[in-house]
């Protein structure tokens, strides 16, 4: 059962079951894994054995295509001479997980980096899907840094209501206005959003779930073309079997992801999320696996790398079409060949592929132009995250892909102060407040308000939570306003087509200028200076500061504690800030256990 091959260095999985020096401790690995039939042979061979980190279950329905899937990835091992071992991973779903999934991305990436570095496996296939599945697989690889490769589950089927394309998410939040409106009834309300779900898979829009699976192939992590295949097409079973065959390959050639993920590839994968009109989460997450990395990412790479470009992806949030009809188009690489043409890729960043970036994409134009626009021929220009500072936070980043028209003529737009507006805060203390308090008269909410949310953050909430896309008062929606400006120091879903100041670090539960901030106070806004500032004389913010910070509630579990010790700020990735030392961890054995 030898295969003639030899890997560039010895398969650590050896130190397991093919020891000289302590034939006692192989008798003890090997023992038990005989007695679902595997055989001291296969495990003795010096083939590879290759995880398969399964994100699959039933309390993930965006990933749970992967328990199907998983049977292709283990095809494809076994030909290509591996030997495959699948195992659990913490479920991660967004949609269902209270008070925010937020909380478990932190703790899936602990799990696996044990599993990772603590069992037998020398590569493995990371199978994502929902939001935070994709960064916290990735953050996990880099520690232990042993061959990766991302396999996505790939976004559900196009969603139709009445013969309207109806977006995951998106119909949500578009529908929370139409309802307030009196256009629709609440069961008109939960009919349009399960139509948006006709079958397996994650959001079918440019959500996060989308956005961090393109990222993941735009850093080099996933065969091309993977992200974009929805979840029930051939061509998913078909990739996935090509991605068991290609992580067999890779453990032989110790292609690990200290090889792929340098600041090069990150700053790709920056551009890329301006490209398709990404998720705002995509900000911690791509910090967050930068770091765990060992690559910087400055906030200023933000603006310098990404703001300055245009949206060429014409699908929802910020434009109209869903997944079925952009994988068709050509997916993520039609769209890095136009950022290749136009001079604005690292072309030569290494992928798991083995070749490079330009030699992946090759000649990959779109096949549909009016979803993946050329270049020159955009949606919008400078369509990145513009990221803003002042007394209220350090850090704070405004999705301006999804600024309409109608937000930029009311707010951006006034003669000889292009760019810049002064609103009057109404501060809300959590989501609960928001809505007990949101179409109160007293409030007297006006197109001339912001509306500020805190108490959002990692510590705050804790986790930090979507909830900073606030709707206008009912009153102000029936009058045919449908967007205020919004501002907090939680996130908002990646599916939502409301502009935001969003990730606002530090934040108010850290002492961050939103905790002294009161209704009533004016916030200025200058787009133009990236900047954001309450106007409050300084001696007021001193006084206020004395009153303390607003209260937070307590934690309802160990690992909510735990969390926010060791959590840092949304700016910084909201990353274990002891954890990020730890790098390379495969290169050392671990001790016997007996």
């Amino acid at each position: 059962m030898s295969d003639p091959a030899q890997p560039a260095r010895r398969f650590r999985s050896q130190d397991w079951f093919a020891d000289p020096a302590r034939s006692d401790m192989v008798a003890l690995y090997l023992e038990r894994f005989m007695n679902y039939g595997i055989t001291p042979g296969e495990l003795r061979s010096g083939r590879p054995i290759i995880g398969i980190a399964q994100s699959g279950s039933d309390l993930s329905p965006c990933n749970r295509i992967h328990l199907d899937l998983a049977k292709r990835v283990r095809d494809g091992i076994r030909d290509a001479g591996g030997i495959a071992m699948e195992f659990p991973v913490h479920p991660i779903f967004e949609n269902c997980r209270r008070p925010t999934a937020a909380l478990d991305r932190n703790l899936a990436y602990m799990g696996l980096v044990e599993i990772l570095y603590g069992y037998p496996i020398d590569a493995v296939v990371l199978t994502t899907g929902c939001d935070k599945t994709t960064p916290s697989q990735v953050m996990a690889a880099s520690t232990v840094d042993i061959p990766a490769i991302v396999l996505s589950g790939g976004p559900m089927l196009d969603g139709w209501h009445e013969g309207d394309l109806v977006g995951s998410g998106t119909v949500i939040w578009r529908s929370r206005r139409k309802l307030a409106a009196g256009e629709i009834d609440e069961e008109e309300f939960l009919q349009r959003a399960c139509d948006s779900a006709p079958s397996a898979g994650h959001c079918n829009t440019m959500g996060t779930a989308s956005t961090m699976n393109a990222v993941a192939e735009a850093l080099g992590l996933s065969l091309p073309g993977c992200a974009a295949i929805p979840a029930p097409y051939r061509e998913r079973g078909q990739i996935a079997y090509e991605t068991g065959r290609r992580i067999v390959e890779m453990a032989y050639e110790d292609l690990r992801p200290s090889k792929i993920l340098t600041r090069e590839s990150f700053l790709n994968a920056i551009r890329v999320v301006t490209a398709i009109g990404g998720s705002s989460n995509a900000q911690p997450h791509i910090v967050a696996m930068a770091r765990h990395a060992g690559v910087e990412i400055n906030a200023s790479d933000w603006t310098e790398h990404g703001y300055d470009l245009p949206l060429i992806v014409d699908m929802q949030p910020a434009g109209r079409f869903l997944g079925e009809r952009f994988h068709r188009a050509g997916g993520v690489p039609a769209v890095m060949w136009e950022l290749l043409q136009a001079g604005k890729l690292h072309g030569e960043s290494l992928t798991i592929t083995g070749e490079t970036v330009a030699e992946n994409v090759g000649e990959r134009p779109a096949r549909d132009r009016e979803v993946i626009r050329p270049f020159a021929e955009p949606l919008k220009e400078k369509a990145g995250f513009l990221v803003l500072s002042g007394n209220l936070f350090d850090f704070g980043i405004m999705k301006t892909s999804v600024i309409s028209e109608e937000f930029r003529n009311r707010y951006l737009s006034r003669p000889g102060s292009e760019g810049v507006f002064e609103a009057r805060a109404v501060v809300f203390e959590g989501g609960e407040d928001y809505h007990h308090r949101l179409d109160d008269p007293a409030l007297n909410i006006d197109e001339n308000c912001i509306l500020v949310m805190r108490g959002a953050g990692p510590q705050g909430w804790p986790g930090s939570a979507e909830v900073v896309n606030m709707q206008p008062p009912a009153a102000l929606i029936q009058r045919g306003i449908q967007w205020l400006p919004t501002l907090g120091d939680g996130r908002q879903s990646g599916t939502s087509d409301s502009p935001s100041i969003l990730n606002c670090s530090p934040e108010s539960a850290a002492g961050g200028g939103l905790s002294w901030l009161r209704t009533g106070d004016t916030i200025r806004i200058d787009i133009n200076k990236g900047e954001c500032n309450a106007l409050v004389d300084a001696a007021e913010i001193e006084r206020r500061k004395g009153d303390g910070l607003p209260p937070v509630p307590p934690s309802n579990t160990p690992w909510e504690e735990l969390f926010r010790e060791k959590t840092g700020q949304m700016g910084e990735g909201a990353v274990m800030e002891m954890a990020v030392k730890y790098r390379g961890l495969a290169a050392k054995t671990p001790r016997h256990n007996h």
